[in-house]
């Protein structure tokens, strides 16, 4: 069942084509009817696009850069920083980071929100302890 409503982010221009799912079986089991609302004349929201950006250091008087890398996904990040870590030698002064990064493709690369998320060194042991870093 289709029913077309006027837009209101667009001041009437588009028309919304709201489309119910799952109407049936909702009013059999008494649950509530699902909708979705599109409208043909709006772009909608611009979706986020966000990386996570990985980073290692040494720190030996001065911050050096090791390996580092992207991935849209944070726990893929976290993976690739503990695996960086593990294949180096074992310093005292090791530590990476996972920095979020938001793109804003109406601003300028240098204005794009970035924020570091998580802070990690390796302990004694050998494993990699993660540190949330709060903005």
């Amino acid at each position: 069942m289709t029913t077309p409503v006027k837009c209101d982010e667009c001041d009437g221009r588009g028309w919304k084509i709201v489309t119910r799912r799952g109407h049936v079986a909702t009013s059999f089991l008494g649950g509530a009817v699902s909708s979705q609302e599109d409208c043909l004349y709006c772009d909608g929201p611009e979706p986020i696009v966000e990386m996570f950006e990985w980073e290692v250091f040494t720190s030996e008087g001065v911050d050096r850069l090791g390996p580092c890398g992207t991935s849209s996904g944070q726990a893929t990040s976290m993976d690739e920083l503990r695996k960086a870590l593990r294949r180096m030698d074992p310093q005292p002064a090791l530590w990476g980071r996972i920095t979020r990064r938001v793109y804003d493709f109406g601003m300028a690369p240098g204005d794009w929100s970035r924020q570091v998320i998580f802070h990690a060194t390796v302990d004694l042991a050998g494993s990699v302890r993660f540190e949330r870093r709060e903005s």
